[in-house]
C-alpha cells in the first residue's frame, strides 16, 4: 500500500473528458491545448496526447515542459519574457504570445520564425473572484485599446484572449463571444487565429456541447480564423484525489480530524478562494477535516462518514488535479504529497515520490 499522502490520477477517470474534448474539436473545428497552468504531471501525458493538439504555458519552464514531454503544437505565453528567455522560448514554440505591445516591440524581431501573437483584454471576464480577473482595474494582462492592437497590425498573425473562470453557462460564453464579434471583429478578421483561452467548464455534466461546437465554427467561420481552446481545470477535473491519513482525532466541541497533508502546502486554491475541499458526505459522523501545518485555517473543510473515523482511517479528497500539483510547496517542511497513477487494468503505481533531500534541495 502506498503511504499518504499521494495524488492519485485515475486515467479511467480521465478519460471522458478526453473523449468530449476529441468530441468538441472534431465537432466545431477548434483545436485544444492543455494548460500547464493548471496541470503539467506529465507522466500522464501519454494519454492525453492522443486526444489534444499540444500545449500553452505561462513560463519557460513550462514551454519547454510541454515540448519535450507532450510535444506536438507548443504555444508560449508569459506575462513578461525576459532578455535572457528569449531566445531559448522561440526555439521551443510554434507560437509566442505577447502580453502588451512593448514586449512585441522589444522582441518582435526574435520570434520572426514563429507565428506571434499579443494578448487581446476584452475588458470583462466572468471571473468572480478580483484576485482571478483578467479584466480588473488597471490589469495589465494584455491589450484592449484598439489603436494599440492596430499598432501590431502586420507585426502578429493571432491574438489570445483569456476571460473565462469555471464558466459552466453556455448562454453567458456566447452572449461574451457577441461582444467579442462587435467589439473587436473588424481586427480579428485580418488575423489566422484567435485562441479564446480555458475557463469553459465544457466537460461538466449536462453542459451543451453540440451548442459550444456550434457556436465556435460559427466565430471561426464569421472571422475567418483557426479557433483554439485552453483547457485546464476541463481537461482534468474529477480525476484526481488526494488520498491523506487520519493522525489524531480532536473533540473541542466539534469533531476534528487532523490529516497528513495540508491546503496550504497541497491544495493552495482552497486557501487563497476560501473554499472547501471535496469531502465525502455520506453517513450521519461528522467531522471537520484538518491539516497539519502551524496555520490556524488549514482546514479542507467539513466531512460526513458512515462510521466513526480511527487513527489511521484512509481520506480521499476528490477533483484534486487542477492547480494542486503545479502549486505544492514545502511549507512547514511537511513531506509533499506523491504522484500516483491507477492504470486503465486498475492497477496503481507510485510514479514520482518525494522526500528530505528534495526539501532541502529546494532551499539552498
Amino acid at each position: 500500500m502506498i503511504q499518504t499522502p499521494y495524488y492519485l490520477i485515475d486515467k479511467a477517470r480521465l478519460l471522458p473528458n478526453m473523449e468530449k474534448i476529441a468530441r468538441l474539436r472534431e465537432a466545431s473545428g477548434a483545436k485544444a491545448l492543455l494548460a500547464l497552468k493548471c496541470f503539467s504531471t506529465w507522466p500522464v501525458f501519454d494519454v492525453m496526447r492522443d486526444y489534444m493538439d499540444g500545449t500553452t504555458s505561462s513560463s519557460l519552464y513550462e514551454l519547454r515542459l510541454g515540448a519535450e514531454k507532450f510535444g506536438k503544437e507548443t504555444h508560449a505565453y508569459s506575462v513578461g519574457w525576459a532578455d535572457n528567455e528569449i531566445d531559448e522560448a522561440v526555439s521551443y514554440a510554434d507560437k509566442i504570445i505577447f502580453n502588451s505591445l512593448g514586449q512585441l516591440d522589444r522582441f518582435g524581431d526574435k520570434a520572426k520564425g514563429i507565428a506571434t501573437g499579443l494578448r487581446l483584454n476584452p475588458r470583462f471576464s466572468t471571473s468572480g473572484f478580483d484576485l482571478a480577473d483578467p479584466a480588473r482595474p488597471f490589469s495589465r494582462l494584455g491589450e484592449w485599446d484598439m489603436a494599440r492592437l492596430e499598432m501590431a497590425e502586420n507585426r502578429i498573425n493571432g491574438v489570445m484572449i483569456h476571460y473565462n473562470c469555471e464558466n459552466d453557462d453556455f448562454v453567458l460564453f456566447s452572449e461574451q463571444l457577441s461582444r467579442i464579434e462587435r467589439d473587436f471583429g473588424s481586427f480579428l478578421k485580418n488575423l489566422d487565429w484567435v485562441s479564446l483561452g480555458g475557463g469553459i467548464h465544457f466537460t461538466g455534466e449536462g453542459y451543451p456541447l453540440d451548442k459550444l461546437a456550434d457556436r465556435l465554427k460559427a466565430f471561426s467561420d464569421a472571422m475567418g480564423v483557426q479557433v483554439y481552446l485552453e483547457p485546464g481545470e476541463a481537461s482534468i477535473t474529477k480525476s484526481t484525489t488526494l488520498e491523506v491519513s487520519v493522525l489524531d482525532i480532536i473533540d473541542n466541541g466539534k469533531k476534528v480530524a487532523i490529516v497528513d497533508s495540508s491546503i496550504e502546502a497541497h491544495m493552495l486554491d482552497l486557501l487563497i478562494y476560501r473554499e472547501t475541499a471535496k469531502l465525502p458526505q455520506t453517513g450521519t459522523h461528522d467531522y471537520q477535516i484538518a491539516g497539519k501545518t502551524c496555520l490556524a485555517g488549514d482546514i479542507f473543510g467539513d466531512a460526513k462518514f458512515d462510521k466513526p473515523l480511527e487513527i489511521g482511517d484512509r481520506i480521499s479528497i476528490d477533483d484534486a488535479a487542477g492547480y494542486t500539483m503545479v502549486k505544492k510547496n514545502w511549507f512547514n517542511g511537511v513531506k509533499m504529497p506523491g504522484i500516483a497513477i491507477r492504470e486503465l487494468d486498475g492497477s496503481v503505481k507510485l510514479v514520482r515520490d518525494f522526500g528530505y533531500e528534495d526539501f532541502v534541495a529546494a532551499l539552498g
